[in-house]
């Protein structure tokens, strides 16, 4: 009969494993901060809810902030 004291999983597999797992707590994690966020809207602190800025800054281009240039050229440049 043949020995099992030897090691029958790679170090490559366990690690494998081992991103899988953290990978599916990750993701476990970001749903339940879904549905808890989901549950009480309004709460300050929620990423996305607080403006950012000094009041009297404007967004147009020109006014202190460079004009961003298109990475893939219209329709009409090609």
């Amino acid at each position: 009969m043949a020995s099992s004291g030897k090691k029958k999983t790679t170090m490559a597999k366990l690690n494998r494993e081992s991103r899988l797992r953290e990978r599916r707590l990750d993701k476990q994690m970001r749903k339940d901060a879904r549905k808890a966020a989901a549950a009480h809207p309004g709460d300050p602190g929620e990423p996305g809810d607080t403006l950012t800025g000094q009041p009297g800054e404007s967004d147009e281009p020109g006014a202190g902030q460079p004009a961003v240039d298109p990475a893939v050229p219209a329709l009409a440049d090609r």
